[in-house]
């Protein structure tokens, strides 16, 4: 089976999270619901469905399981952002708008794949509710703010270039993208901000975890990853990637998707399917 004989739905999921209705951009990949285990992506600061590249599609066919991709409020096509954004946005995220998601979806054994924001978003979940998750595949994770977090993006948004790369952003984001940008730099470089702070939680975290960080990342360093191997309770596999950035699942592709699915054969026994995943 290939990514591009998986069934897709593209759609709309509306939940209720700190008291008002959020309309959340989503695709489903196979079907959904049920005590299966399903892969669940959350997407980076400035991230979308697109901005995947497919990985879902693919890893879904390399692993055998249904698939949900969403965007975040002010991404993409889900409900815009209000600004400020909380310092505690992200265990907002996982605590409060994840569980509404899932829960609208009807998964119950979430195997979180989370990317930077994502993956700080997995690990809180999974820290917030040890028993919930399958399993929790972080990349490029942020348990704790780091200088060189902060100096990566405030020489991104110093940068000659942000102009064009905020231009490039707008095909996925829209009119949304200044407010989306805004979000990403003011929240992380206003005084004292530590809502990635996660450090002290990671020993809930019982779920199987594969941790991925490229090892010339400019926004977070290995120190990272041996936090969650050496706190969190469950079993914690790693992979440094040489040579690698910010982004593993697209500079290293192939290496990143055969880690994720031989992980999850180990430890949830999951095999890709011979037939397609039907509606």
């Amino acid at each position: 089976m290939t990514a591009a004989t998986l069934v897709r739905h593209n759609f709309f999921v509306d939940v209720e999270a700190e008291g008002r209705g959020l309309r959340l951009a989503a695709r489903r990949i196979g079907v959904i619901g049920g005590s299966a285990p399903t892969l669940v992506f959350l997407h980076e600061a400035l991230g979308s469905i697109g901005q995947w590249k497919g990985l879902p599609e693919e890893l879904a066919a390399r692993c055998g399981l249904p698939t949900l991709v969403y965007e975040r409020q002010g991404h993409g096509r889900s409900a815009p952002l209000v600004l400020p954004r909380p310092g505690d946005y992200l265990r907002r995220e996982a605590e409060l708008v994840l569980p509404a998601v899932l829960a609208a979806c009807g998964i119950d054994r979430p195997v979180l794949f989370g990317h930077s924001d994502g993956a700080s978003i997995a690990l809180n979940y999974a820290a917030a509710f040890p028993t919930r998750a399958a399993a929790c595949i972080a990349l490029a994770p942020h348990v704790m703010v780091e200088e060189m977090t902060l100096a990566g993006i405030r020489a991104a948004d110093a940068d000659p270039g942000a102009g064009e790369i905020r231009r490039r952003l707008a095909r996925y984001h829209g009119e949304r993208t200044t407010d989306l940008w805004r979000a990403w730099t003011e929240t992380w470089l206003r005084p004292g901000f530590a809502g990635c702070e996660l450090r002290a939680e990671l020993p809930r975290i019982a779920c199987p975890a594969l941790v991925i960080q490229g090892e010339a990342d400019v926004y977070g360093s290995a120190q990272q990853v041996s936090l969650i191997a050496d706190k969190a309770t469950g079993p914690v596999e790693t992979l440094l990637l040489p040579g690698c950035g910010h982004q593993p699942h697209l500079e290293r592709r192939e290496a990143v998707a055969a880690a994720v699915a031989g992980f999850l054969a180990r430890r949830l026994g999951t095999t890709a399917p011979t037939q397609p995943l039907a509606r």
